[in-house]
Order: structure tokens, then C-alpha cells, then sequence
């Protein structure tokens, strides 16, 4: 007589099971693309934001894939850099500054001064909710453009060949690194207000996102920064592929986009031609005191590295050698003094600094905020990772720091910005925001 109920509550248990598999099996159905992807990897995460909220057991090789874990992988990559960039710029600039009379100190001191700032503007940023953020981005926007069209007025400067500086007085900054953020921002919104859009279905939908993209990489290009304007095609093109950009229009205005940069920007400009011939050509004599003398003493101080480097501090090529040893080229300093393990901690913190990003990016329940990280994370990684590629010679030499690392401020306090935006999109993650709201 008793096991009659036990037996009854045992198949009501089992028939629960199934029941419970198989609506499992069938919300794992629905997952499309990296959901689906991330789905299959942890075994029950909660990448369907509107239905897969239970918590998940993050032990051995899935600690990787812990948003929590993430979270603090960012923060920690972020001031790893800084820290390293501010030790490299002293390293690398001192002998410049003795060989001109300066203190050996100004600049790693007008450096710190910069990472003081923008450590700053990453505390206020990261309190910001995504909805204040989103709601002002229209602003944003404008702000940035408008500061980016000064440079081609009398408050302009020009500088390695491009017009990419405003000087007021004793300030001077490069508006393209806050047109950089503004986009960030901006395109997830407007992506956003294309679900609302009356043209449905067609290429009118996506007016507003690509007319701001255009604009913002139009008003860079008018100063002769390619660089800059390739980082900003990377951020409108990561923000429409994950807005839901449709495929065949996409690949369509890629090829589109692609040719018009060769055709008006590139071979329009003798001197970036020339730059890119002699990245994928053999220099010749008079090259190699011209065009290729930056790249081929760059390849030099990696050569000379060797495994654990020269030593900190011991550099050769940055003895008047090497243009740009403490800006563009850094990257090539800290193969020389600290060799191939030291350049590879530093490749080591950006593919940390990407994977947290786009696994919290993958995990939010928030449209914008998870549009808003992949955009900071094409911006910072992928513009580190261009930076390495023209110090070792596989792009040709574009001018663009290397994010955190390399010395100049208004870079350093945009990235250190970027940075604070995406902790701010980071903390309104279900489980973060329960991990951090314990402290």
C-alpha cells in the first residue's frame, strides 16, 4: 500500500523530465546563429534573453565562458595596458626629449596626466544606464561630427600628412577618436529605430544608420585620415551585420564601399599609393631612406628582440632610428627591449580584452547594450590588431595608435571612455549586475 504513492510520485517526476527536455529541446530550436552556438558550448546559458534565465554551473574549461569572470577579464586587460603603455612611453621617448634639451620625464608625466582624465571620464561613463546613454547619442553624434568638420576650418592642424587636429589655444586633440565613441553609441540606437521604420524590407529601412555612418567616415576622409576612417567602416559595419543588416545588401555595399575607398581616397593620394606599394613591393635604394624607412627600422627592433628581448630600457633603434617609437610604432620597442614574450602579453590582453566583450556581448538581455560592446570591441581591438599588423609589416603604415599603449591624449582618454561605456553596458547584465551588486 505504500509504495503505491511512491510509485505514482515517481512517474509524475520522470513524466516532468520529459516534459521539461522537451520543451528545452524545442526553445534550443529557436536559437539562430551565436545563440544557438553558445547554447550547445555551455549547456544551458542563458543566451535566449527572454526565456533562458536559470543559472549555470561555470566549472573547469567553461569558466572561460562566465560573464562575472568576463567582466573583471576586461577591467583587469584594460589597466594592464595602461600601466604597460605608461612604462613603454617613458622607455621610448626619453631619448628624444635629452636629444632636444627636455626633461626626460615630460612626457610619460603629460601621459599620466591624460590617463588621470580619462580614468575619470571611464568612472562617470560606467555609472551611465543604457537608456540615459541611448537617449542621448542623437547629441552625441552631433557633437562629434561637428567637432570633426573644425578640423577643415582655421582651427585645423595638420600632422603626418593628415589634417585630424583642432588647436584652441594651448589645447589640441583629434576630434576622429570622439567621433570614434559617438558612433559606438549612435549606431545601435539607430539600428534600433529602424524596427519602427515604415519601409519595411527595404534598403530605406536602414536610412538613418547608414547616412550617419557615411557622414561620420565622409568628415574624417576630409582631412586625409584613412586610418581613422577604416576604424570607423569597422564600427558601422559590426553595428549593421549585428542590428540585423540583411546578408546580401551587406556584402553588396562592402564591395561598394571597398572599391570607392581605392578608387577616390587611395589612388586619389600619391603618398598613401606609395605607402601601400611599398608595403607589398620591394623597396628600392632610394626607398629605403623615403618610404619604407619607417617600416624596415620597425622590422629591425622586432629582429633584434629576440625571445625575451634587449631589455627594458635598452632599445637602440629608438635612438633617432626609429619615427614614431613612442606613438605608432611602440609596438616595435616593446619587441626589441622585451622581446617575443613581451609583444606577446600584449596581443595576449587584446584577445582577452575582445573574447570578454563579445561573451557579455552574447549573454545581455539588452538590444543596445549587447550592439554597444561589439561596436567598443571592433574599436579597441580590432584597432590594436591593425596597429600590430603595420609594425610588422603585413598592412602598410596608416598612422593609428596602438589603443591604451601608444602616447597621445585625446586617444587615451577616448579609449579609457570606450572603455567605461562598455563596463556601464557590462554591469546591466543579469548575472553581473547580481555579482556586483553584492559588493
Amino acid at each position: 500500500m505504500v509504495d503505491k504513492p511512491i510509485r505514482r510520485k515517481t512517474q509524475s517526476l520522470k513524466l516532468r523530465d520529459r516534459q521539461s527536455e522537451t520543451t528545452s529541446k524545442s526553445q534550443e530550436g529557436s536559437l539562430r546563429g551565436w545563440d544557438r552556438a553558445v547554447h550547445a558550448v555551455v549547456q544551458g546559458a542563458p543566451v535566449d534573453r527572454e526565456r533562458h534565465q536559470q543559472m549555470v554551473s561555470w566549472h573547469g574549461w567553461r569558466i572561460i565562458m562566465n560573464p562575472v569572470w568576463c567582466y573583471y577579464g576586461f577591467i583587469l586587460s584594460v589597466m594592464a595596458l595602461c600601466v604597460f603603455g605608461l612604462i613603454m612611453v617613458f622607455s621610448s621617448s626619453t631619448v628624444d626629449l635629452i636629444a632636444q634639451g627636455d626633461n626626460p620625464w615630460a612626457q610619460v608625466l603629460q601621459q599620466g596626466i591624460f590617463a588621470i582624465l580619462g580614468l575619470i571620464a571611464a568612472i562617470i561613463l560606467s555609472r551611465i544606464s543604457p537608456d540615459m546613454l541611448r537617449g542621448s547619442s542623437p547629441i552625441v553624434l552631433g557633437v562629434g561630427l561637428f567637432l570633426q568638420t573644425l578640423t577643415i576650418t582655421g582651427l585645423g592642424s595638420a600632422a603626418g600628412g593628415n589634417v585630424g587636429w583642432i588647436v584652441i589655444g594651448p589645447l589640441r586633440f583629434q576630434p576622429a577618436e570622439i567621433l570614434k565613441w559617438s558612433l559606438c553609441v549612435w549606431m545601435p540606437y539607430a539600428l534600433q529605430l529602424t524596427r519602427k521604420n515604415q519601409h519595411a524590407g527595404t534598403i530605406r529601412q536602414y536610412a538613418v544608420p547608414i547616412v550617419s555612418f557615411v557622414a561620420a567616415f565622409g568628415a574624417i576622409m576630409l582631412g586625409g585620415d584613412l586610418g581613422s576612417a577604416m576604424i570607423t567602416v569597422l564600427i558601422g559595419a559590426v553595428a549593421l551585420f549585428v542590428g540585423g543588416f540583411p546578408l546580401r545588401w551587406f556584402v553588396g555595399l562592402g564591395v561598394v564601399g571597398a572599391l570607392g575607398v581605392v578608387l577616390v581616397f587611395v589612388q586619389g593620394s600619391s603618398n598613401r599609393m606609395n605607402r601601400i606599394l611599398a608595403t607589398y613591393t620591394e623597396c628600392s635604394g632610394d626607398d629605403l631612406q623615403g618610404l619604407c624607412y619607417q617600416a624596415i627600422h620597425g622590422n629591425y627592433a622586432l629582429a633584434s628582440g629576440g625571445l625575451t628581448g634587449v631589455g627594458l630600457g635598452n632599445s637602440r633603434e629608438k635612438w633617432n632610428y626609429l619615427p614614431a617609437a613612442f606613438n605608432d610604432f611602440i609596438f616595435a620597442v616593446i619587441g626589441e627591449e622585451l622581446g617575443f614574450l613581451g609583444a606577446l602579453a600584449v596581443i595576449v590582453l587584446f584577445i582577452i580584452m575582445g573574447w570578454c566583450l563579445i561573451n557579455i556581448a552574447m549573454r545581455h538581455q539588452n538590444v543596445y547594450a549587447r550592439m554597444v560592446l561589439m561596436c567598443i570591441m571592433v574599436w579597441l581591438v580590432g584597432q590594436g590588431f591593425i596597429n600590430i599588423a603595420v609594425v610588422v609589416g603585413i598592412l602598410p603604415v596608416m598612422g593609428l595608435p596602438l589603443p591604451f599603449v601608444s602616447y597621445g591624449g585625446t586617444a587615451l582618454v577616448m579609449c579609457l571612455a570606450a572603455a567605461g561605456t562598455a563596463i556601464a553596458m557590462a554591469r546591466s547584465q543579469d548575472e553581473i549586475r547580481a555579482a556586483t551588486s553584492k559588493r
